[in-house]
């Protein structure tokens, strides 16, 4: 059995994570928590691209009431992203966060994480139990002479301990470090010795390209052994990319399904279209549709008509025409400049056709 599916289930807002249950899509706002109207915008967008939970961060007091209206006006879980105030943390558990994100190490004594633990045990919100990297404690950079694996698993679970030695165990547990090698290493040892859902991702992991390629690597290793119930891509820009990059990643370990996948070919001194452009321009299209099948779009009559027949539609090259394939079976060719249109169309039309 996967380790994911021997978790606890932890209600988050309306959703439930852990156990059975699909692993979580999850992104955080880059907007200020105080601007109402810029942070649910962004929500909004988050939402329709697929984010299934959302964070925010909540700085000062202003942005803890702000929560109030946004929770008001967004359709997905709201988790609020505290540090170092406690005060932020109860006030935020009393706007309607959620979840909260705290590190007990940098809220304060035990009796500033006994009240925020009180406040959210009162209003039944879980706390996710975040350690980075960068932020482990010096007796245990000490202990392992420096930021180790073992040294931030073993500080998350101490402090998951102190929340269970305070009453309370709805909780997800969070160790990301921005380095690979060390995050998978890290997850691996820490999933065997807790039953809470694991929150996984690669911190910092750069811009869209870079942290792209090191989250594909690092989240393909961990939820590939079966570790992890939430999901983040961490990536420097617009987070409409986190949500796009991490459907794919799920969708290409198996984990989700749902979702038009591209195949396209890398192009040769065969290709006799603008196949790279053309591509492009059908992934982009493609993600506007709700529809679970695979389209290929392939450059020329070597290996295009047999990827072609293997996806549920596609398109073979030729010059300056395709063939047009569907289920196998090869329909018309369509002239270079009329291959985006017609694609669409057929994905317009492709649930009347299967009725």
């Amino acid at each position: 059995m996967l380790l994911r599916e021997k978790t606890k289930v932890i209600r988050i807002g309306d959703r439930y994570i852990g156990g059975h249950y699909p692993i979580a899509i999850q992104s955080m706002t880059n907007t200020k928590t105080e601007d109402v109207r810029s942070t649910v915008e962004q929500i909004r967008r988050l939402e329709d691209a697929g984010c299934e939970i959302i964070r925010c961060t909540v700085p000062t007091h202003e942005a803890a009431l702000a929560l109030r209206e946004i929770k008001k006006q967004i359709h997905i879980p709201l988790v609020a992203d505290i540090h170092f105030d406690y005060r932020l943390a109860i006030e935020a558990i009393e706007n309607g966060a959620d979840k909260i994100r705290i590190n007990p190490g940098n809220i304060g004594d035990v009796s500033r994480v006994r009240a925020v633990v009180e406040k959210a045990r009162e209003y039944e919100v879980p706390i996710r139990v975040g350690v980075n990297s960068g932020s482990l404690e010096k007796e245990k950079i000490a202990r392992y002479g420096g930021v180790t694996p073992e040294g931030i698993v073993e500080s998350a679970l101490e402090k998951a301990a102190q929340i269970e030695d305070l009453g309370y165990d709805q909780m997800v547990i969070s160790i990301k470090a921005s380095d690979v090698m060390f995050c998978v290493k890290a997850h691996e040892l820490i999933a065997p010795q807790t039953d809470y859902p694991l929150h996984v991702g690669i911190t910092e992991a750069g811009t869209v390209y870079s942290g792209n390629i090191k989250s594909a690597v690092g989240l393909g290793m961990i939820l590939g052994q079966g570790i992890g119930n939430t999901i983040r891509v961490s990536l420097t820009g617009d987070p409409v990319e986190e949500i796009r990059s991490a459907k794919l990643i799920l969708r290409t370990l198996g984990l989700r399904k749902g979702g038009i996948e591209i195949v396209s070919c890398p192009t040769c001194g065969r290709t006799q279209i603008d196949l790279i452009s053309l591509a492009n321009s059908v992934e982009k299209m493609a993600s506007e549709f709700d529809l679970d099948l695979k389209l290929a779009v392939m450059g020329c009559v070597v290996n295009g008509p047999g990827e072609a027949r293997e996806a549920d539609l596609g398109i073979a090259g030729g010059i300056g025409e395709a063939l047009l394939i569907k289920k196998g079976q090869v329909v018309r060719k369509i002239p270079e400049e009329r291959i985006l249109a017609e694609l669409r169309e057929e994905l317009l039309h492709w649930h009347s056709e299967e009725e």
